[in-house]
């Protein structure tokens, strides 16, 4: 991995277990790259996605964002377009767009659309479903109000859902950040996903949950004290 990552390596104890508020720290301490790194989280929980009552997919606000610039399409006619391109939304259109997103334009990171829409954006499930930008209703992209949704994402609202291995990944910001902020962004994302056990996990929900920069290695947290602290915020 080069001698930067060892370096930093020699920081950290790689077998220690961190408290939320260290393992926040240490993270943002990790880094050698000259951009302003990300900074993701790995949680492992105890479920099974085969089964279709223990796929966890929802959405999060984080208190900071995430750091980015997230770029919107939405799928609305009217009034609702209006109201969308009002908001901030980066492009608006009906079957126009359809068309547009058939002939392999794809700029954006996130999708919106009203219910009377997706019989129209179902003619791109192959397209958007693989790289996750189906609009669904689970996560709040299906819906009437797509100014609120608009403004939602634009503010930091992320979507997330366990892989096969029952892994969510999640962005928690930027190193720039400081501790606290993805402290605070980890922590709604914790509590989140405490929210949404589904009744029929059995065994231990917390597997692992980790947490790294781009470049950077990643701190282990201590699952018995993130599940402590996220039944106390409950």
């Amino acid at each position: 991995m080069g001698k930067k990552y060892d370096q930093v390596k020699e920081k950290f104890d790689r077998e220690k277990r961190y408290g939320i508020d260290e393992a926040c720290d240490v993270v943002t301490k990790l880094t050698y790259a000259k951009f302003d790194e990300s900074v993701d989280a790995a949680v492992r929980l105890g479920v099974n996605p085969r089964h279709a009552d223990q796929m966890i997919r929802s959405s999060v606000s984080l208190p900071h964002g995430t750091g980015k610039t997230v770029r919107i399409a939405v799928f609305a006619k009217g009034d609702r377009a209006a109201a969308a391109t009002e908001a901030g939304a980066d492009i608006v259109g009906a079957e126009d767009l359809v068309e547009k997103i058939q002939g392999g334009w794809l700029e954006f990171d996130s999708a919106i659309a009203t219910p009377d829409m997706m019989g129209l954006v179902g003619r791109l499930g192959r397209v958007l479903g693989p790289r996750g930008l189906m609009p669904n209703p689970k996560v709040g992209t299906v819906t009437m109000d797509v100014a609120k949704a608009v403004q939602e994402l634009k503010a930091g609202k992320i979507e997330f859902r366990t892989d096969r291995t029952g892994i969510v990944h999640a962005p928690l910001g930027k190193v720039s950040f400081g501790p606290e902020k993805i402290k605070e962004n980890l922590e709604a994302l914790l509590e989140t996903l405490h929210r949404l056990k589904p009744s029929t996990a059995k065994g231990k929900y917390w597997k692992s949950v980790t947490i790294s920069s781009t470049m950077g290695p990643g701190v282990r947290l201590d699952t018995n004290e993130v599940q402590s602290r996220v039944e106390a915020g409950a």
